[in-house]
């Protein structure tokens, strides 16, 4: 994929989060992807992922967007760094925390997604 691939790609990847369509987001990841979460979980394979992700999406951490901070990507590498501020409503609250993926493709599809958080557990900014 080129850079503008790359970007659209991802760009379509954090929609389908914002949009809470699992399945959408199922669709961008290879068979055998690689999710390691910002607690350092790693998650193998797409059963795997989609059981680490479920929770997101059926609202046990409220609804939840993502908010584009900053993206750089490098088509040689077939890899794209998003970083992104998570918001949240909790118990009717406003909040929010500060992240970054690290998403490597291949063949069109994501083969591995790396998340970090700026704390051992997410920072939580009003």
């Amino acid at each position: 994929m080129d850079r503008s691939e790359l970007i659209e790609h991802t760009r379509r990847f954090v929609d389908a989060f914002n949009r809470n369509d699992l399945d959408a987001v199922m669709e961008f990841f290879a068979d055998d992807a690689i999710y390691d979460e910002f607690n350092g979980r790693r998650n193998v394979g797409k059963a795997a992922i989609r059981a680490a992700f479920t929770p997101q999406f059926t609202g046990a951490f409220g609804r939840m967007q993502f908010l584009d901070d900053d993206l750089f990507a490098d088509a040689a590498a077939g890899k794209v760094m998003a970083s992104w501020r998570c918001t949240l409503t909790i118990k009717d609250a406003a909040t929010a925390w500060r992240g970054l993926d690290l998403i490597h493709f291949a063949g069109g599809k994501i083969v591995q997604k790396l998340t970090y958080a700026k704390a051992a557990a997410p920072l939580f900014q009003n």
